[in-house]
């Protein structure tokens, strides 16, 4: 993990529009996930403002966990986000498990052109 003031990404646009920085981000010490929350840890890494490994040492997750937003959030929005739906979704096996997104440990998450584009809510 670097220094906050060494960063290559000062800021990003989160979900809901606002910027966010290293400093505005989750606290460290976040134990309760709700959407807006893991929303933004997904905009920090697709902004390259936190990397893959930086988001998951951070906030004690796994690289599973993290990859199980991002394929929530990309296909269902903030409500994918929700607790309840994720576990939903892990139980369903009939849904294409495929995301538009390849996650590189210490990269921004690097999108699949062929597939859908920006993260959007």
């Amino acid at each position: 993990m670097g220094n906050s003031s060494v960063r290559p990404v000062s800021h990003v646009i989160g979900p809901g529009g606002n910027i966010l920085t290293f400093d505005n981000l989750p606290p460290k010490n976040t134990r309760r996930w709700v959407p807006r929350r893991k929303a933004e840890v997904i905009a920090a890494v697709d902004g390259g403002l936190l990397t893959l490994t930086e988001a998951c040492a951070r906030y004690a997750i796994s690289h599973e966990e993290f990859s199980s937003w991002i394929q929530a959030y990309a296909r269902y929005g903030l409500a994918g986000l929700r607790a309840g739906q994720l576990m939903d979704r892990w139980t369903d096996k009939t849904e294409d498990a495929s995301t538009p997104f390849t996650l590189a440990p210490d990269r921004p998450v690097a999108r699949d052109r062929e597939r859908s584009g920006k993260i959007t809510n």
